[in-house]
This record gives structure tokens, C-alpha cells and sequence, in this order.
């Protein structure tokens, strides 16, 4: 297995520009194949999904292809894999399905390392019941979340548990299988932000144990949009506000209105896209690998990991050599992400200061406001360094540079 990275870096578009990107959390670049196929869904005959018309059958072999790409990436079953406008809108969904089955002196256990939409809208929906919010905390001082912070906050009166399975703002990867476990055990469910670790590792629904787990292809090469997976009979124990004439079936009963055609097309190039990672320069969508596309997945995460952790390596080295910085994320298991502060310099400074170097690691809490805040931060958060998977070692040593002369008395 190969992991050729100026072949890779040779199928987007935007790095022509010039730029090394470190804001790959917050959204990638986007490789051209997965531009074309949205292209070549819009250029194709498209209408509402039938089997009639070319139009119909263009929009149904999208959506029935796109929920099989999703489920080979996450291991899940198709027909568990909804698609929603994004991971908060599905969240906000799915907290106010989930809270009518809620009654006062129930309980959900948010954490203080989520981003906000895995917690705002459980507060907002417990509000709403009468349910009592519980919160777990982490260890602010190694950015750790364990099994150990949760169980004690669960009850029998535990209904839900909403966790990240990879921060956003420290990197931080807890053990979800675990806390899957405990909650399982109390009786509560689990409701999985896997936005940030979808992007960085294999997913497998089975072996986390979560009973919902969302994502956003566009942190992963794909479009702006969101998905959830679950088991397909979990699903049909549940009933959303939905239009009368609109069907039952799952997971169309959790989508509602027309679907985003061409986004699809291009998610379901992302995934073929990701599956290909490991294997060369021959990385389109429809590449002949060896095995499943779900296998050639499983082999391309773990040539993009070791790719990844290599970088991570070349600038945690880097960034030890550097006076006044401090480095946010210490977790022993974490994504190559990094929160950065300065002594005696705001973080926010340097955010531009690299920008004119053509360098993008932006600033800020990015919506982790609880975790900002536990980390001593406030609501103003650090400077985010994000690997992904088209950074190669000049970048590393563009953003080091950068941070050094910024640093510079």
C-alpha cells in the first residue's frame, strides 16, 4: 500500500492557490472528482425520484447509491443512513423526536468537550419535557473525557447520552465503546457527534455501539451537508414532525423535503474518493481496488492515519522548539488537531499573521464553547492547527516558520 501524496495533492483544485491549509476541522478542500459528479448530476436529466422518467431515475440512483456509500464509510445499514441540510439541523431533529418519549425526572447527560450542537439542543429539548440535564466534565489540565466521567453522572433515570467522538477544538478521542456500554447498561441511548472523527478514522456504527452517529461530508472532501446513521429498526420506533402526504418509510420518514440531488452525487465521489487514499495515485471516484469498498475504506484510513500522525509528529517537534507556546491538546489518544496559545500574544493575532503568508489556521472557540471555557479559555478559544489528509511536510514547515516569525521579539 502507497500513500502518494503529490498524486492526492494533484486532484485539488484549490491548493493551486498556493495556500497550506490547516483549517481542515472546519471544512476541506474539495478534490476535483467530487466537483464533477455534482456537476454531472446537475448536466443529467433531474427530477423528484420516481422510476419513470430519466430524471426520476437519475435522483433515485443517487440517493439509493449515496445511502450505500454512506453505510460502507460508517458500517452501517442503508436504510439507516438519513441525510439532513447538517449535522446540527439532524441533531435539533432528532432531540425534539427523542424528548416526547421524556418526562420530568428523566435525565440526559451532555459533556463540556462537545461541540455545541451535541449540546444545546439536549438542554434546550430537556427544557422543554422537564428533563434534568446532567454534565460530565473532563480533565482540563490532559483534555480527557472517560468512561469514568460519564458513569458518574448516569442513573437509572438516564434516557440519553450525547458525546463527541473526536473534539473539534482539542482533538480529544474518547472511548465511546465504553461509554456506549455504560449507557446501554443504565438504559439510556447514545447520540454520537462523530463530525470531527469521521474525518480522521474508520467509523464502525457496531463496534462504537451508537445508537445515532452524525457527520458532515464536507469535513471529508464532500458537500455541505449532513448525515445520520442508525439501525433501521431503532428508527422505526420513532415518529417526527413530518407533512401528511409525505411517507412513513425509514429513513425518508426523517427527511424532509426534496433531497439535495447533486450533493449526494457528489458525497457518495467523496466516499469512492477516500476509498482510494491507500492505494496510489489512482484515486477517483470508481477506482479498482482490491475488496470491498468498504474494505479498501478500512485500508485507506489507515494509510491516511499514519500519514497524518507523521505530520503531527514533524510539528509537535516543531512546536516544542518554539518559546511562549502552549499546546492545548494532550490527550493520549487524539486527532492530529491542535489548539494553540502564545505568551503574551492573542491567539486572534496570529490567525491573520499567518493568512498574509499564505498560511490558514484560524481562531476562535469554533462553536466548542463549553470546552473553551473548562481549558481556561473563555469564549475566546486559541489558534486550531488541523491536519488533513492532502498537508504534506512543506506545509508543517510553512506554518512553523510563520509562527516563528510571529513569535520573533
Amino acid at each position: 500500500m502507497t500513500y502518494d501524496i503529490s498524486a492526492l495533492r494533484a486532484q485539488f483544485p484549490a491548493l493551486d492557490a498556493g495556500i497550506a491549509h490547516f483549517d481542515g476541522p472546519g471544512g476541506t478542500q474539495t478534490p476535483q472528482p467530487v466537483v464533477r459528479a455534482i456537476a454531472d448530476a446537475m448536466a443529467r436529466p433531474l427530477s423528484i425520484r420516481g422510476r419513470l422518467t430519466p430524471g426520476e431515475r437519475n435522483a433515485e440512483a443517487i440517493v439509493t447509491g449515496t445511502r450505500q456509500a454512506l453505510a460502507d464509510l460508517l458500517g452501517a445499514q442503508p436504510a439507516g443512513i438519513v441525510f439532513g441540510r447538517s449535522a446540527t439541523q439532524l441533531t435539533y431533529d432528532f432531540a425534539r423526536t427523542l424528548a416526547r418519549t421524556w418526562a420530568p425526572g428523566d435525565e440526559v447527560v451532555v459533556t463540556r468537550l462537545d461541540h455545541d450542537a451535541n449540546i444545546r439542543p439536549w438542554v434546550q429539548a430537556a427544557a422543554q419535557a422537564g428533563a434534568t440535564v446532567r454534565w460530565a466534565d473532563f480533565d482540563p489540565a490532559t483534555g480527557e473525557l472517560t468512561a469514568d466521567d460519564i458513569r458518574a453522572v448516569l442513573s437509572a433515570r438516564t434516557r440519553l447520552v450525547a458525546v463527541t467522538a473526536a473534539s473539534n477544538l482539542i482533538g480529544t478521542l474518547p472511548p465511546i465503546a465504553g461509554i456506549s456500554a455504560l449507557a446501554h447498561d443504565a438504559g439510556a441511548l447514545t447520540y454520537v457527534d462523530g463530525v470531527h472523527y469521521a474525518a480522521h478514522t474508520t467509523v464502525d456504527l457496531e463496534r462504537l455501539g451508537a445508537d445515532f452517529f452524525v457527520c458532515s461530508p464536507y469535513k471529508f472532501f464532500g458537500p455541505h451537508h449532513g448525515v445520520l446513521a442508525a439501525r433501521p429498526e431503532l428508527l422505526e420506533t420513532l415518529w417526527p414532525d413530518k407533512l401528511l402526504p409525505s411517507t412513513d418509510a425509514v429513513p425518508e420518514r426523517f427527511e424532509l423535503g426534496t433531497l439535495p440531488y447533486e450533493f449526494l452525487a457528489g458525497t457518495e465521489a467523496a466516499v469512492d474518493f477516500l476509498a482510494g487514499l491507500g492505494a496510489g495515485a489512482d484515486t477517483g471516484p470508481g477506482t479498482d481496488g482490491a475488496g470491498t469498498r468498504r474494505q479498501r475504506l478500512t485500508m485507506a484510513f489507515t494509510a491516511l492515519e499514519a500519514h497524518e500522525q507523521t505530520l503531527r509528529a514533524q510539528l509537535d517537534k516543531g512546536l516544542s522548539a518554539l518559546p511562549g507556546v502552549r499546546v492545548h491538546s494532550k490527550a493520549a489518544h487524539r486527532t492530529p488537531t491542535l489548539l494553540l496559545t502564545f505568551e503574551g500574544r492573542p491567539a486572534a493575532e496570529a490567525y491573520p499573521f499567518l493568512a498574509e503568508r499564505g498560511v490558514h489556521a484560524p481562531a476562535g472557540s469554533f462553536y466548542a464553547i463549553e470546552a473553551s471555557r473548562r481549558i481556561g479559555l473563555g469564549d475566546t478559544g486559541g489558534l486550531r492547527v488541523g491536519l488533513a489528509p492532502y498537508n504534506n511536510a512543506e506545509d508543517v514547515e510553512r506554518l512553523l516558520a510563520g509562527l516563528a516569525e510571529f513569535l520573533a521579539p
